[in-house]
């Protein structure tokens, strides 16, 4: 028992958005210094930029680019080493393979699909900041129990896929990945219907992308987890000055955005699992990062109304890493003809991550049954 409780309090960290947010700029005496500080360091490199370099060739870029490609075989390494079968490996086909998104990045993607059964449906799984695909081989199991289908993919800078480790460039970028994988996908299975779950600041990345119409079209419904659907600035001057930090220095890391917080979920052994998983990040995010937090947030704050695509959105109520009301307003003030909600009382963050995340998983099910038979009436 006080070994259990040591874990507890050791592992009380977030990879949420919020969360992991606000603390980057609560002193803002401290951001306003850095602020120009940044300022003075950009001019200073691209004043360097246009002097000749003392460099080699293979100099100092050489070596980081270096560092990077073999961090991402590394990780690539790591992913197609996790265990994809749980119990009767007869019982599904496990396969993982690259997917070239947008900007000819190499993304690394899983499948797990029944075998010798009729598939009903397909489900596509766009995780959470900071984790990655493979976490998610117990829902996958459980999916293909109920004859779904099921592939996933590692965002730009997560899991196998290229970038460096915790970065996202651009979520644009993200949503664009996610829809033409969704359209492979349609593809490749052409005739069975498809849904796209995301999770956390993924529940934001798939919200967006069906916004677009070609997208909706793909999709039977989408089912969102804790979406990020409101993170704010701890004070009005962040969202002044975050645009500038992000193009100035994209990917410096704020120390204190990292520090010990929410757990997001209250089963400790999962808590444990997430943050010795090597395929996790945990270091401290960076500024474009939470940048592009703050912007999908916002722009699917304003257009709640605009939401006409049919969506199944999953909260817990003590859920401190992302809003629980959001998921609510979202609900009340969307379009959908055809739109769910659960709160569940007392839950965190990492809704499949509970206790009770089989039975969440069969909520999920349960919504895609009922959507289908909903489609042929």
């Amino acid at each position: 028992m006080e070994q259990q409780q040591r874990a507890i309090h050791v592992e009380q960290l977030t990879s949420g958005a919020s969360n992991r947010i606000i603390p980057v700029f609560t002193n803002i005496r401290r951001s306003i210094i850095l602020f120009i500080q940044s300022i003075f360091l950009w001019l200073i490199f691209h004043l360097r930029r246009r002097t000749p370099s003392s460099l080699p060739k293979r100099g100092k870029f050489y070596f980081r680019r270096k560092e990077l490609e073999e961090d991402v075989i590394r990780r690539r390494g790591l992913a197609e080493g996790i265990q994809m079968v749980i119990g009767d490996g007869d019982t599904c086909e496990c396969a993982t393979w690259l997917f070239y998104g947008t900007g000819r990045n190499a993304l690394f993607c899983r499948s797990w699909l029944p075998v010798d059964r009729q598939i009903r449906g397909i489900l596509i799984i766009i995780h959470g900041l900071n984790e990655h695909s493979g976490r998610y081989t117990d829902f996958a199991r459980q999916l293909n129990f109920c004859n779904f289908g099921v592939y996933a993919m590692d965002w730009i800078g997560h899991g196998g896929s290229d970038g460096l480790h915790g970065y996202v460039p651009s979520l644009d970028h993200v949503v664009a990945d996610t829809g033409s994988f969704l359209e492979k996908i349609k593809s490749d299975h052409p005739g069975i219907p498809c849904f796209l779950y995301g999770h956390s600041t993924g529940g934001s990345v798939v919200l967006k992308a069906a916004s677009y119409p070609y997208i909706e079209e793909l999709v039977e419904g989408v089912i969102i987890t804790s979406p990020a659907l409101r993170v704010t600035p701890s004070h009005p001057i962040v969202g002044a000055v975050a645009p500038i930090f992000s193009l100035v220095a994209p990917r410096y890391q704020f120390k204190g955005a990292n520090k010990r917080g929410i757990p997001v979920s209250r089963d400790p052994a999962a808590l444990v699992a997430k943050y010795t998983d090597p395929l996790v990040y945990t270091g401290p995010m960076r500024i474009r990062t939470g940048h592009e937090i703050l912007r999908i947030s916002s722009h699917l704050m304003r257009n709640f109304k605009s939401v006409t695509v049919p969506f199944f959105v999953l909260h817990g109520t003590a859920d401190k890493v992302t809003d629980p009301l959001a998921s609510q307003d979202l609900y009340n003030e969307a379009a959908s003809k055809y739109k769910h909600i659960r709160l569940y009382d007392g839950f965190l963050h990492d809704l499949l991550f509970e206790p009770e995340r089989e039975e969440i998983a069969q909520d999920i099910i349960d919504w895609m049954v009922r959507k289908l038979s909903y489609h042929h009436t």
